[in-house]
């Protein structure tokens, strides 16, 4: 499987899928959403005035969603804006282990209707959600500004993400949804079907906090499965939001449910549920880890195994081939590092430079590097924000001192904003395949550049590490382009491209 993080991302229990804003016919080439171009002024006046509107809402308070019944718990908790965390952005009721057996109770129930609801009717919920989505779409990005940080374009790409997940899946929805005969054989009949697997639970980070809530999402539901969807506790009034579109869309009550609380409780209730049958998550390695493990063993009264999807960590390396054309291979790297302050599992984290052209590469890097804007991203064409809260802060601020430790401090920005949980974009050097800073997983902007001798060398620096999400390769040689197909090991290679 290979795809960009700026394309959907196939998240399914039955195939992979992708998405427009009108009824999707199979036969017609796929177009995605366009992007909003914020260079037009009409377009950054619209993005502002919904800023001033959701700075307005700051405060507002989201209840869970149990069976179409709108709960407020005992408890609430607040999100905060990571450039100013003193403004709360919004307060959500906290469900516990009574609301998360009432959601799996209300799914359960939901399931046998909705398995039966036509996949046509399921798809015109899908592409209603995208409507929506698209009507709303200077609104929710100019929330994900606020609640988690994103500049301007990131915040736009998420939610036309969400819109092209729904169409796509709605699209791919139609070409699987009938029954196909597998062979013709006199006196057999022999059909491929595919049939929903149940109740699935959908764990969603705050990284992307609408299209990938929305894609797993919408997976389950337009596949017949009924939902229990947890949003990340740093993104839960944007889930809120989707929460209201799906019900706008159509979504019967209990189809899907709505929890906000902590992962380390409802979260790991509902994994080890005996009722819940599929599992999506997306965020930490640790955290996918252990819900594969515990999701492998069965429940008294459990029907099947559980069904477990999980995207998980990366240590993204880039290798600039020799005869790479600079003027790409630089602007990619330093959007990659360092966009949305390098919190994407697909971030680059390790530049891989051959020896023959490490010092003008590095020359031209750190050129770039200093022409990055930093700041609130409430303004338009910052690049780096904050970000997303305090325990990120420190730990990104950990890894740079044992960056200072182990290698050499070749960059680091000097103007940040004075409040809020801004990291300086950082670029280490003299980095060796052993080090921290080079194996494991930081998810903030900092770089960590490897020299090597040749190609064979950094093939094998750039497979030596626990993680295989994403990898890159800048070059001209045809030959040189094949062998990293053949011998990088990632899910997703990028030739030429960020």
């Amino acid at each position: 499987l290979r795809r960009s993080r700026n394309s959907p991302k196939p998240q399914s229990n039955t195939t992979n899928m992708t998405t427009t804003t009108h009824q999707t016919q199979p036969s017609a080439p796929y177009e995605n959403a366009p992007l909003t171009n914020f260079a037009l002024p009409k377009n950054q006046e619209k993005m502002r005035a919904a800023l001033r509107e959701q700075h307005n809402q700051f405060g507002r308070k989201v209840p869970l969603t149990i069976n179409g019944e709108k709960i407020w718990a005992d408890k609430m908790f607040s999100s905060v804006n990571p450039s100013e965390p003193d403004q709360v952005v919004g307060y959500a009721a906290e469900a516990g282990i009574p609301e998360a057996e009432r959601a799996v109770a209300a799914a359960r129930m939901a399931f046998a209707k909705w398995r039966r609801t036509s996949f046509e009717e399921r798809c015109r919920v899908l592409e209603r959600a995208a409507e929506i989505l698209e009507r709303r779409r200077f609104e929710l990005s100019a929330l994900e500004v606020f609640e988690v940080g994103k500049p301007w374009a990131e915040a736009d790409g998420d939610i036309r993400e969400a819109i092209d997940f729904c169409t796509f899946y709605a699209r791919q929805m139609r070409l699987i949804g009938r029954p196909r005969l597998t062979q013709n054989v006199p006196g057999e009949d022999s059909y491929h079907h595919y049939w929903p697997r149940g109740v699935a639970l959908v764990i969603a980070p705050w990284n992307f906090p609408m299209a990938i809530l929305c894609g797993m999402v919408s997976a389950a539901l337009v596949t017949g499965n009924t939902v229990i969807m947890k949003p990340s506790e740093q993104s839960v009034i944007i889930g809120a939001m989707l929460m209201e579109i799906y019900e706008e869309a159509g979504v019967p009550p209990g189809v899907l449910n709505f929890l906000n609380g902590k992962g380390s409780v409802i979260g790991a209730h509902m994994v080890d549920h005996k009722d819940v049958d599929l599992i999506a998550f997306t965020g930490s390695r640790e955290v996918g880890l252990w819900i594969w493990e515990t999701a492998g063993k069965t429940r008294e009264g459990q029907r099947e195994l559980k069904r477990v999807i999980c995207e998980m960590g990366g240590k993204n390396a880039m290798i600039v081939d020799s005869d790479a054309d600079l003027d790409e291979a630089i602007v990619d790297s330093i959007y990659s590092a360092f966009g949305f302050q390098g919190q994407k599992c697909s971030a680059l984290s390790r530049l891989i430079l051959l020896e023959e052209n490490y010092d003008r590469v590095m020359e031209r890097l750190l050129g770039a590097a200093a022409s990055v804007r930093v700041g609130n991203p409430e303004e338009p064409g910052i690049v780096v924000g904050p970000v997303v809260d305090e325990a990120a802060y420190r730990r990104i601020l950990d890894y740079i001192e044992v960056g200072k430790s182990e290698a050499t401090l070749a960059y680091q920005a000097k103007e940040l904003p004075p409040h809020g949980y801004f990291i300086p974009p950082t670029i280490f050097t003299g980095v060796k395949p052993n080090m921290r800073i080079a194996r494991e997983e930081i998810f903030g902007p900092v770089l960590s550049v490897l020299k090597v001798r040749d190609l064979d060398e950094a093939i094998e620096v750039a497979n030596g590490t626990d993680y295989a999400l994403t990898g890159g390769f800048f070059s001209r040689s045809p030959a040189n382009i094949e062998r990293i197909k053949a011998q990088l090991e990632a899910g997703n290679v990028y030739i030429n491209r960020p």
